[in-house]
């Protein structure tokens, strides 16, 4: 999935660097704080498109004596930073701004820059969700749009999605704050716009961090696919019975499934390396982001079941 990242990623750079410069234009020529903001919202989604691509080039080094498992890891700690970015400097700031242009408005000047730069930006921001989509979706199957994004492992496609997604409704709130203003001549609703830009990002920050801490501390397969890993081990002729399976995620396709399993009785030693093959293809086969399986024969089960 990494070259569907990268292709998304750098879809969202490209595009949030030609925003970013215009609305810093716009916001200078206006004076208005949610082109401010919006400018400091692209700023930000490009620094952290930058943390990403460092994330996943990090993610593929191989393993070493300190590292055995690989670097697989670095891609969640990276979206990490990402989702806080977001809290911090681009939910942080968007608010800030709010607030001190609601509590000292000013009158925005030469409003048609904005108009300009917001639908372009609209424009530009919706050509990079759509390609963070195309990619998202190749692994989304039948789940809704929220419960894959909630038990997607490839987090850096995912932070795209969200940045993207939290673009265009940033952008949105922003063109109809403005409109809002011009049409009432009320001053505090580019404040408010700002705020609400703010409040956006925070939420959508904290969202993505809990995903990314939950990947963090230790996350292991859904359980759908543990039931998959216990149907083929129940199914086995060989298996007469077996423990809960252990898992955890080392990265969006790397992942370890420990088991303890009780053969029959009277297997030589070649025949359970049969028998453990097997296993392992089968479980590979029905779960394919499974790359590491350790399995312990057990001898203290006698019956086929599950513990």
């Amino acid at each position: 999935m990494s070259g569907g990242s990268n292709k998304a990623i750098f879809g969202a750079i490209t595009a949030n660097v030609a925003i970013a410069v215009s609305k810093f234009i716009a916001a200078g020529f206006t004076g208005s704080s949610t082109m401010l903001s919006e400018g400091i919202h692209s700023l930000v989604d490009t620094g952290n498109g930058i943390l990403l691509l460092l994330g996943i080039k990090k993610s593929k080094k191989p393993a070493d004596d300190e590292h055995p498992f690989g670097y697989g890891n670095e891609v969640y700690f990276w979206s990490f930073i990402v989702a806080v970015l977001i809290f911090a400097l681009g939910g942080g700031i968007a608010l800030y701004e709010g607030i001190k242009h609601i509590l000292h408005p000013k009158e925005i000047t030469d409003i048609i820059w904005n108009y300009a730069v917001l639908i372009s930006a609209i424009l530009f921001e919706g050509t990079s969700l759509l390609i963070a989509l195309k990619e998202f979706n190749k692994t989304r199957g039948n789940s809704s749009f929220y419960r894959a994004l909630v038990d997607t492992k490839d987090t850096s496609t995912a932070a795209v999605v969200i940045e993207d997604s939290a673009a265009v409704t940033g952008l949105v709130i922003a063109l109809i704050t403005l409109l809002l203003g011009q049409i009432t001549g009320i001053e505090y609703f580019d404040g408010i716009g700002s705020v609400l830009i703010g409040l956006l990002l925070l939420s959508v920050s904290t969202f993505f961090a809990l995903e990314c801490k939950s990947l963090l501390i230790g996350e292991g397969l859904s359980k759908d696919d543990i039931e998959k890993i216990n149907k083929i081990l129940s199914e086995d002729k060989d298996v007469t019975a077996y423990k809960k399976p252990l898992t955890l995620f080392f990265g969006p396709d790397e992942v370890l499934v420990n088991l303890n399993v009780n053969f029959k009785d009277g297997l030589v030693s070649d025949k359970i390396e049969q028998i453990v093959d097997r296993l392992e293809y089968k479980i590979k086969e029905k779960i394919p982001s499974v790359n590491r399986i350790f399995i312990e024969a057990e001898t203290i089960l006698t019956k086929r079941k599950k513990l």
